[in-house]
């Protein structure tokens, strides 16, 4: 009984192995053919989308390189502008120097003309005095 269990058991087993290789013959013979068939149709669809993709990621390339001159030309005229702004900031700097030292340039000569007068007033004393 046991003997007769094993002996089906691998009769079946064996007749499956069997038909599993046919099944597997069989699927390379159709994936054989349609794939020698189907190669240069492949090649031609890879080679089509390689150019495409190479298309497309110069064209991404070129859309880069005028994204960074117009980069650059934004940065250069910043740039020229901040100098122009400082440019402008010492220029009311020095006019606002000027005139400081415009209010101080008349402060001191009525300075000096007041000690002009005090001089003139100290060498009439002493004349008066040399002359008695």
């Amino acid at each position: 009984m046991v003997g007769v269990k094993r002996r089906s058991t691998l009769l079946g087993l064996g007749f499956l192995m069997f038909m599993g290789i046919a099944v597997y013959f069989r699927l390379w013979a159709i994936d054989y053919s349609i794939s020698y068939d189907d190669t240069e149709i492949l090649r031609r669809q890879f080679d089509i989308a390689n150019r495409e993709a190479m298309d497309e990621s110069a064209e991404w390339r070129l859309k880069y390189d005028e994204e960074v001159d117009r980069v650059k030309k934004c940065l250069k005229e910043l740039q020229e502008f901040q100098e122009s702004s400082r440019k402008a900031e010492d220029a009311s700097g020095i006019n606002n120097k000027l005139t400081i030292l415009k209010k101080e340039n008349s402060f001191l000569l009525e300075r000096v003309e007041t000690l002009r007068r005090q001089l003139e007033e100290e060498k009439r004393k002493c004349n008066s005095q040399y002359m008695n």
